[in-house]
């Protein structure tokens, strides 16, 4: 399949890594030739230096013969305008484009995407992705990382071991004695910095992060066993009142059980909006590292702080803050995967990687058909895909101790039906059965050819 990446920042060159790998004919296009010559560097792609929107850049891209145009440079207008393009003048039948502004995305302007308007096929908007991602910390506070997967019905939560888990030093084997009933599986561990799929002889350590996929309805125990409390979010402090900022504040207040919810916005004019458009919701104007204005804002008895400004470090130092005058629990918006490893040094609880959720969730539309869902783990270092298992697919008939996986790989959860199982060596994989699997980035083709998911199966 041919794709034309349009930018090549964290998010495009993420995109091209994803695609490229699984050997599809990748250009990549950015009029930052510094960034081009990175992704040629690095990855299996061709590079084009020059601006998206043009025609002629796109027509030297190959877009005469291009099955998809994904546009996620840093402006929502070239963005729109690639795809125009690629639509009027080169009849690209899918295209995908990022659009941050909240105008753009508003529900009653939706006929703009319409084929006969602007044709754009998916639109995927970075800030909606991170207030939701924000949403899904605050709803497993004890959970460094948590995503939904099987229509809600089964979740990955990313857990840290300390010296009170009570199964901690016990080979993984013995958990399924221990909790027979309990349908979770450990599926990633990352230890001293390294990711990996461990075995069942395979111990968890105190500072370990897991991996673990649960049944929604056996979360609460799985936070037990793993030596976490489970409390409620009744009072929540925003550091940051911009788009993020705003959506999260706007579902906090929608809900049914009442969250008491304050924001601090930093400049004047986003306070101010956003005080217009939250009805319950105090808005303080001011510095969300000002020791005194998170006093003012109840720091001390909030159950939880979200840090989601646009600047990572003051987002970090934010969170610092709260945790020194008493708040709990707290989460940080960071867009520098670098900083990830200081946020346990630190005694940051949660953080968001924004670009990880825009790759996750372009990632969910590219492989459509059977792919019901993708999310990236880390700095890309892993994979967690949720699929249909056709009949074509190798796994289809075999129980999973007869699969051959790469030593990366392990099966998380299996949906048969209405039912969500925890999958065990013996438990067979039909035709039609939904599974969730976890791979180490390497890892990834192969478990595309498992499943028979490429996007040129299509």
């Amino acid at each position: 399949m041919k794709v034309i990446i349009c930018g090549a920042g964290q998010v495009g060159w993420q995109i091209a890594r994803h695609l490229s790998g699984e050997r599809n004919d990748v250009t990549v296009v950015d009029n930052n030739p510094d960034l081009v010559r990175r992704a040629t560097d690095t990855l299996d792609v061709q590079g084009i230096a020059g601006f998206a929107s043009y025609p002629d850049v796109l027509d030297r891209a190959g877009a005469r013969d291009a099955e998809m145009v994904i546009a996620a440079t840093y402006s929502d207008e070239v963005n729109m305008v690639t795809c125009q393009v690629a639509h009027s003048v080169f009849g690209i039948n899918r295209k995908i484009a990022r659009l941050r502004s909240k105008s753009y995305l508003d529900a009653i302007y939706s006929d703009l995407y319409r084929r006969d308007h602007m044709p754009i096929d998916v639109v995927i908007s970075p800030e909606k992705e991170v207030a939701t991602a924000a949403l899904q910390r605050l709803s497993a506070p004890a959970a460094f990382d948590t995503e939904v997967f099987m229509e809600g019905h089964a979740h990955l939560m990313g857990i840290t071991i300390e010296a009170e888990c009570p199964v901690v030093n016990t080979p993984l084997r013995q958990l399924t004695d221990l909790f027979s009933t309990l349908r979770a599986v450990v599926v990633g561990v990352r230890r001293d910095g390294t990711l990996f799929a461990p075995e069942s002889k395979d111990q968890l350590f105190v500072g370990d992060d897991c991996y673990v996929f649960t049944h929604v309805d056996d979360i609460p125990r799985t936070l037990e066993i793993f030596g976490k409390k489970v409390a409620k979010q009744e009072r929540v402090v925003l550091v940051g009142g911009g788009n993020v900022g705003l959506a999260v504040a706007q579902t906090l207040e929608s809900r049914a059980r009442r969250v008491r919810a304050k924001v601090i916005e930093k400049s004047r004019i986003c306070a101010e909006r956003a005080a217009e458009a939250l009805e319950r919701t105090i808005v303080l104007n001011g510095d969300g590292l000002d020791a005194g204005l998170l006093a003012e804002a109840g720091i001390a008895r909030a159950d939880a702080m979200l840090a989601i400004t646009d600047d990572d470090k003051t987002n970090m130092l934010a969170c610092v803050r709260a945790k020194a005058e008493g708040c709990p629990y707290t989460i940080a918006l960071i867009n520098d995967p670098t900083l990830v490893p200081l946020m346990t040094p630190l005694g940051i609880d949660a953080y968001i990687n924004p670009r990880a959720t825009t790759v996750s969730s372009i990632l969910r539309h590219i492989r459509h058909g059977r792919v019901r869902a993708v999310y990236s783990i880390g700095d890309a270092e892993a994979e967690v895909i949720e699929a249909e298992v056709m009949s074509t697919s190798p796994l289809a008939g075999r129980t999973i101790a007869e699969i051959d996986f790469p030593e990366g790989v392990l099966v998380g959860a299996v949906r048969k039906g209405d039912k969500v199982i925890r999958p065990m060596g013996s438990t067979r994989i039909e035709e039609g059965d939904v599974v969730a699997i976890f791979a180490l980035a390497g890892d990834v083709p192969e478990v595309e050819r498992l499943m028979q998911v490429s996007i040129d199966f299509f």
